[in-house]
């Protein structure tokens, strides 16, 4: 790939996550919990308004799990994501199985330059204004902020300063108690995962989903 082929592959990715995640400041994670379960609540989040779903590819049921969430996804029309991606050969498999972007825990050049290459939008995870920095220089603008409990949401008031253009996902420990807390400021999207399972966060998410 020429210099030129690569800026104009990064921007479609980066195009294609604006279109994944415009809908909704709300993303499900549905870290092993099987096909059934992960049906399940892919279609609870479907159904409450959340647009994108990820799986994170750990096992083999996992995979199993993505295949058919993602086609479920396409019939609805939604995007379903890979997460948990660690190895340029796992974004094949996400990929091969129907993933529309992939997701890692953390920031991999490899990694990235495996996805686009294959053309897949990828979401690697950052938790420092170094890695910000260095994903930046890769030509990324959607970042996931990891663990986002931890670094808090005064984090992201304090790193939109150096990095205005950049749009953050954050996840990890994430539910309907603190997502406006991070909303607020200036996240994009909140991940959340167990939260679908408890019927008494579904209205206060739902709530977030009409902001």
């Amino acid at each position: 790939m020429t210099t030129s082929s690569v800026d104009h592959a990064t921007a479609d990715q980066a195009a294609a996550l604006d279109a994944v995640f415009a809908g909704a400041p709300l993303m499900a994670i549905l870290r092993g919990m099987g096909l059934e379960r992960s049906v399940r609540l892919a279609t609870t989040a479907w159904d409450l308004g959340i647009d994108s779903v990820e799986v994170p590819l750990q096992t083999a049921e996992d995979e199993r799990a993505l295949r058919e969430v993602a086609r479920l996804g396409a019939e609805r029309g939604k995007a379903v994501g890979a997460g948990t991606i660690l190895t340029p050969a796992q974004v094949a498999v996400a990929a091969d199985a129907g993933a529309a972007y992939v997701v890692s825990p953390g920031l991999d050049p490899d990694v990235v330059r495996a996805a686009q290459e294959r053309g897949i939008p990828i979401l690697p995870g950052v938790a420092t204004p170094s890695e910000v920095q260095q994903a930046v220089a890769l030509g990324l603008t959607w970042l996931k902020a990891f663990p986002a409990q931890w670094l808090g949401a005064d984090w992201f008031r304090h790193i939109r300063g150096p990095f205005p253009g950049v749009r953050f996902v954050a996840t990890g420990g994430m539910d309907a108690a603190n997502a406006a807390d991070f909303l607020d400021a200036g996240v994009r999207v909140v991940a959340v995962g167990s939260a679908l399972e408890d019927e008494s966060q579904l209205p206060r998410l739902a709530e977030l989903l009409a902001r």
